[in-house]
């Protein structure tokens, strides 16, 4: 009940009238059926643009840190996502991830829709990053069509660390179903995991237009991370 109130009477109307965001290929999601849209990821606002364009309820899988952050702001947040549907994940660990696939594949044996970010994290530099295959697993486990979607602007609406949204133009674009039915069975082979990744991060590089970088987006985000740390702790003098 929580999740239409956010999205008809609180949230939704508010997000339109700030982003005017401009919907592109809406009628590419699937009007009922097991379905996953498959986005990009650049900015916090991307959990709560999509699915106020969607004319369907959207679980996402979210991650855990959104459940579990300390004080009023972590009890408020926790109370949001939980109210709202979404899905808990915790990103430690091969195993985390198994039950962030189980958790997924619930959602689509109820024939929902399941929002997913195959990036396993937002992009810090507006780039699109390597895919992870847990939504090839979840495509060709569930037998459902991928839907690629696209948002353009939410990365200079709202850039890492900037905790308030500026009003700056969006757009949502939805791309057609991706359909891996040909890979039926196969979900077991790593060739073909990557495979379909891969597809599914291509149709969403034809729809946003970015920049790809075929590496993971963690892994670079820790590389930069560290290379800040050891700038800070042994910074270079300056020449005479």
């Amino acid at each position: 009940m929580f999740y239409y109130v956010l999205k008809y009477v609180l949230l939704g109307p508010l997000l339109r009238v700030a982003f005017r965001p401009r919907i592109e290929g809406l009628d590419h999601v699937p009007a009922s059926g097991a379905a996953i849209v498959a986005g990009n990821h650049l900015s916090f606002a991307d959990h709560f643009l999509m699915p106020a364009v969607l004319r369907r309820r959207i679980t996402f899988l979210a991650k855990a840190e959104y459940f579990t952050g300390p004080g009023l702001k972590g009890r408020l947040t926790a109370f949001f996502f939980r109210s709202a549907g979404q899905i808990p994940v915790d990103r430690s660990g091969k195993e985390a991830g198994q039950a962030a696939i189980r958790e997924g594949l619930g959602v689509l044996a109820r024939d929902e829709l399941l929002g997913i970010y195959p990036e396993g994290t937002r992009s810090h530099d507006g780039r699109l990053y390597k895919g992870k295959v847990g939504v090839a697993v979840m495509a060709l486990r569930a037998g459902a069509p991928v839907v690629p979607c696209a948002m353009i602007g939410t990365f200079e609406a709202q850039p890492p660390g900037r905790k308030i949204p500026k009003l700056h133009p969006v757009v949502i674009r939805f791309g057609e179903p991706l359909d891996f039915s040909r890979y039926a069975g196969m979900e077991g082979e790593k060739a073909v995991l990557r495979a379909v990744t891969d597809e599914i991060l291509y149709a969403i590089l034809s729809l946003s237009g970015q920049e790809y970088v075929d590496r993971y987006a963690a892994d670079v985000k820790a590389e930069e991370a560290a290379k800040a740390d050891r700038g800070r702790r042994f910074p270079r003098l300056p020449h005479r």
